[in-house]
């Protein structure tokens, strides 16, 4: 009798072992589609926060967030010590100098200037603190921080 209540707890712990990892698979899946959607879905107010917060952030220094324009497509990535998803999204930001500033007479301030603005998933919700990697597209900033991002297909 007790060799096949050993042997059922055996079994039982077994599909349980093998199950459990899909399970948390699969929720990770739906999680990223949910986290997919609701970036589309909040897209345009987000772009329009990261612009406000940039020009208010006061870098670069001595320059004013003029334009910026931002790709269509994003792409993800997991932050390897707390998990939490961002998408990065390709720019183009043109700047203007602060009149009087020291950045006034510098010609090259008028450049476009490319960079990747950085949105996180956090608590359901996506948000940005209007945080650009300068000089780097998404793909390149998640290169250039692989000790940090990991790329989620």
């Amino acid at each position: 009798m007790w060799l096949w209540t050993i042997l059922a707890i055996c079994i039982v712990t077994a599909c349980i072992a093998y199950v459990t990892p899909q399970w948390r698979r699969r929720r990770q899946e739906r999680s990223l589609t949910v986290a997919r959607q609701l970036f589309h879905l909040r897209r345009e107010w987000l772009e329009a926060k990261f612009v406000d917060l940039a020009q208010k952030s006061g870098r670069p220094r001595g320059l004013l967030w003029k334009e910026v324009d931002f790709e269509n497509s994003e792409s993800l990535a997991r932050d390897r010590h707390s998990n939490q998803l961002q998408a990065l999204v390709g720019v183009t930001i043109r700047f203007e100098a602060i009149p009087g500033g020291d950045m006034e007479h510098v010609e090259a301030v008028g450049n476009l200037r490319a960079a990747t603005a950085v949105f996180r998933f956090d608590e359901g919700e996506w948000k940005t603190s209007g945080r650009a990697i300068f000089n780097l597209s998404p793909v390149e900033a998640i290169k250039h921080l692989s000790g940090e991002l990991e790329t989620v297909e």
